[in-house]
């Protein structure tokens, strides 16, 4: 039973996600040469195929607080390759990758498709990183990015890395921008191990992705939205970052800020 549970599920999942990657392409044909990054259309399809998605999964979402109308960025914690899915299902984002990701066999595709900012681990820099982000920033895209730069097992917030927060201390965006943290907290199944859907370290996708599959009677996750912040009002990214850090992690223990 379990392995027809398998089946019946992936087969779901790799339909609706390849039907939607082509529909995404065939009508990114027509909206790249009107509105070019604004993407108005096809954001809409990344949010339908990943809401199908967790569906199909059983997976069930929550989310309290309120999405944020100011123009920046969301940042979250990261347990697992289900954020992709529960995030992009909540609401209309952009994902910042490290550059590797592009290559990755069709993890890589569908992430150029759907609009992810690759950035070269090597040169974290804001300066080489300012373009990119400001030309996004301005076709009114939510980028969103982990600055734990590791997934863990979904009990706890590890230390938030501050490097990607300096692109948005530069004179052209500090004063414009905000930054919402997000807080992404799983319950597993009855009767699993708390870490059920936490996918970290050496773990192969795989065997996850099955054993997740397989789970007859899904958990649930809660996605918590937690107050957008003034990029001006810190002196700095570590400031920020440790702000961002403390919210994110009060959310995962029952303290949440929200908006």
């Amino acid at each position: 039973m379990g392995w027809l549970r398998v089946v019946l599920r992936a087969s779901a999942m790799i339909f609706v996600i390849l039907f939607g990657l082509v529909l995404l392409l065939l009508v990114r044909l027509i909206e790249r040469p009107i509105w070019g990054l604004k993407r108005p259309l096809t954001p809409y399809i990344t949010q339908a195929v990943c809401k199908l998605s967790l569906l199909i999964m059983g997976l069930r979402l929550t989310v309290r607080g309120k999405w944020m109308k100011q123009n920046g960025a969301i940042i979250s914690n990261h347990s697992s390759w289900i954020d992709i899915f529960t995030l992009n299902a909540a609401k209309r984002i952009y994902f910042v990758a490290k550059s590797e990701v592009a290559n990755w066999p069709l993890i890589g595709w569908l992430s150029r498709a759907t609009g992810t900012v690759f950035i070269a681990r090597r040169s974290l820099d804001a300066k080489i990183h300012l373009g990119i982000f400001a030309e996004r920033l301005k076709a009114g895209h939510k980028l969103m990015f982990f600055p734990e730069g590791t997934s863990n097992d979904g009990l706890r917030v590890l230390s938030f890395k501050s490097t990607l927060f300096e692109a948005y201390f530069v004179p052209d965006l500090r004063d414009s921008l905000f930054i919402q943290p997000v807080t992404v907290k799983y319950s597993a199944p009855a009767g699993q191990d708390a870490r059920f859907y936490g996918w970290w370290g050496d773990m192969a996708l795989a065997p996850h992705l099955l054993k997740t599959l397989a789970q007859a009677k899904q958990g649930s996750v809660l996605l918590i939205y937690h107050a957008p912040v003034a990029v001006a009002d810190f002196d700095n990214r570590k400031e920020l970052a440790k702000y961002c850090e403390q919210v994110v992690r009060d959310g995962m223990f029952g303290g949440a800020i929200e908006s």
